[in-house]
């Protein structure tokens, strides 16, 4: 296991910064085309390629998907030189393929990498997600909660009154109940149709999203990327794993999940020192999307370190050749 002595997140942040941008640059030909496969793959492609330029001993523990449903980028393949620190890898290639093949807001490249073994193994299963920003006592809010005592305890905590709060959740039939509970105590929603890893980091950015906390249920692995950025950027974060059969049940214990009730919060998700990049692709509340001109490709990326709680934003023009 790399040691944090070995891990030089500052050296490897821009190397980081690189993958990320490249895949948004593959991506954002495919932007409006309608075809979520071809955008995709493009990233995945483009990701790839960039990772094994990196001199590291990669291996992803959050990616496209089990060996035999992925054929890049799949859970357990080693990435980069072999030469270097022995890291984990937490990437989506496109965070977002309905946003990008239909042109809408927030569509992202992700990517996120820490010591090895300090990443949660998460399943490629569903995760129920709480998570609010910097600023508020430890433990505010909890799981543990009805939704309405979470609105409560975070507007008391914050001196303001329920209905100042907005709560940011997935645009799903399964969350009905949760959203008219919500709802019921005067609170705001902001309702996403994709990308919840944008929709965490928004809580840690009130002042600029105007949203103050997170709910809902969705990917376990997006969990892991969410909870890396907000252990960059500041926040509270839990989520608990939520299966459905016995085979969900069977990727939790293959990924060494014994404990199936457990509730997890952001550093028992994310353990050590941790970089995050992401890069635009449409144009969203976090980072402006690919911006193509006559000779060359813009992009946005935010790239943080859990360290320093670095946070800084690029601008990218690559000339079209």
């Amino acid at each position: 296991m790399t040691s944090p002595k070995d891990f030089n997140d500052r050296m490897l942040s821009l190397g980081l910064a690189r993958v990320s941008e490249a895949a948004a640059h593959a991506s954002a030909r495919l932007i409006g085309r309608g075809d979520e496969k071809a955008a995709d793959q493009a990233a995945v492609n483009a990701m790839r390629d960039q990772l094994n330029m990196l001199d590291i001993k990669g291996v992803v523990v959050i990616g496209e998907g089990e060996r035999d449903e992925a054929p890049m980028l799949f859970i357990g393949e080693e990435v980069g030189t072999g030469q270097g620190p022995a890291v984990d890898i937490a990437l989506d290639p496109l965070e977002g393929t309905t946003l990008t093949a239909k042109d809408m807001p927030n569509a992202l490249t992700v990517i996120a990498m820490a010591p090895r073994g300090t990443l949660l193994h998460a399943p490629d299963v569903y995760m129920e997600k709480l998570a609010i920003g910097p600023g508020y006592p430890k433990d505010v809010v909890s799981l543990d909660m009805t939704p309405s005592e979470r609105v409560r305890a975070l507007a008391k905590a914050g001196g303001v009154k329920d209905s100042d709060i907005t709560v940011c959740i997935l645009e799903r039939p399964r969350h009905e109940d949760l959203v008219a509970e919500v709802r019921s105590t005067g609170a705001a929603i902001r309702l996403i149709t994709d990308g919840d890893v944008a929709g965490v980091i928004h809580c840690a950015e009130a002042e600029l999203t105007g949203i103050d906390m997170y709910m809902g249920s969705g990917g376990a692995p997006e969990g892991v990327l969410a909870a890396s950025a907000l252990k960059c950027m500041g926040g509270q974060m839990w989520g608990k794993l939520l299966f459905r059969n016995d085979d969900e049940r069977g990727r939790a214990a293959k990924a060494g999940i014994t404990d199936l009730d457990r509730i997890y919060s952001r550093d028992e998700m994310v353990t050590a020192d941790v970089i995050f990049a992401a890069t635009g692709v449409t144009n969203g509340s976090i980072v402006a999307g690919v911006k193509r001109e006559p000779h060359y490709l813009q992009t946005e990326t935010i790239l943080m370190r859990s360290k320093t709680g670095s946070v800084r934003r690029m601008i990218y023009r690559n000339p079209i050749r």
